[in-house]
């Protein structure tokens, strides 16, 4: 299957993110994909999270995922891409993931389970975690798709129990925050996720200067299948789909795991 990684530098204009994100499906269908994956916040992000995500938060049914539905229908992809999501907490709000297929549908909506509470980050101020940890999952052509999100990458149980539920591919839409070492942990992360699990894991990040790009797609065996640079960027890849397969046959962890 050909997906298309949209490394996006998403700020605080709504529209104008929208506008990118449409820009960048219409370059997908043309090159053939059947999926365009952008990152956390895709749809509204700054540097920090703070009481404005709260103020721009929509409901699953708001213009923004009706936007996203439309997009989705005029290029004939599936849309897999960060929103910010009314919560019923006043002064809290959802950092969801939806997932919209060719037709415009909500096939899938993941709420960010982990929340960026490190080096002096409190995005628990004004995010609310995910009430519901079971494992989001939606299905195109075949083939199993799980959403995580950006700092469960550090969480190992949660792709763990994505690929417990049947996904093959695991999609990572982030924000990495830039820092001492980032760069090299988000290699080691997204890879390791891939290998542990015997998938691939596809990881799209929000471009300099808000988070560092390099978003990534690792193969089943912790192999590096495609990466972008650090600014607004654009990949096209064909999932190896067979490696997963070939990859579980040669180390058959999830029948073998006894922990």
């Amino acid at each position: 299957m050909r997906v298309t990684l949209g490394q996006l530098a998403s700020g605080t204009d709504t529209s104008a993110n929208l506008a990118r994100m449409d820009t960048v499906a219409a370059a997908a269908s043309v090159a053939g994909s059947r999926l365009v994956v952008f990152p956390e916040y895709a749809t509204y992000e700054k540097s920090r999270v703070d009481s404005s995500f709260v103020a721009v938060a929509q409901p699953l049914d708001g213009s923004v995922v009706q936007a996203l539905a439309g997009i989705a229908r005029r290029h004939g992809v599936t849309v897999v891409a960060g929103m910010v999501e009314t919560s019923d907490e006043r002064n809290r709000a959802y950092n969801t993931i939806v997932a919209l297929d060719d037709g415009g549908e909500l096939v899938a909506a993941y709420r960010k389970i982990h929340l960026f509470d490190s080096r002096g980050f409190h995005e628990s101020g004004h995010i609310k975690p995910a009430p519901d940890v079971a494992p989001v999952t939606f299905t195109q052509d075949g083939t199993v798709f799980g959403l995580l999100t950006c700092y469960d990458l550090r969480f190992p149980g949660v792709a763990q129990s994505l690929r417990d539920a049947g996904a093959q591919v695991v999609l990572a839409p982030s924000s990495w925050v830039p820092g001492a070492g980032k760069g090299d942990q988000w290699d080691l992360l997204t890879r390791a996720r891939a290998l542990d699990n015997g998938v691939i894991v596809v990881a799209v990040s929000q471009a300099e200067p808000v988070s560092i790009g390099r978003s990534v797609v690792a193969g089943p065996l912790g192999e590096v299948i495609g990466r972008c640079g650090a600014g607004e960027d654009l990949l096209t890849v064909d999932l190896p789909l067979d490696a997963v397969r070939d990859a579980r046959s040669q180390f058959p962890l999830q029948a073998q795991r006894r922990v």
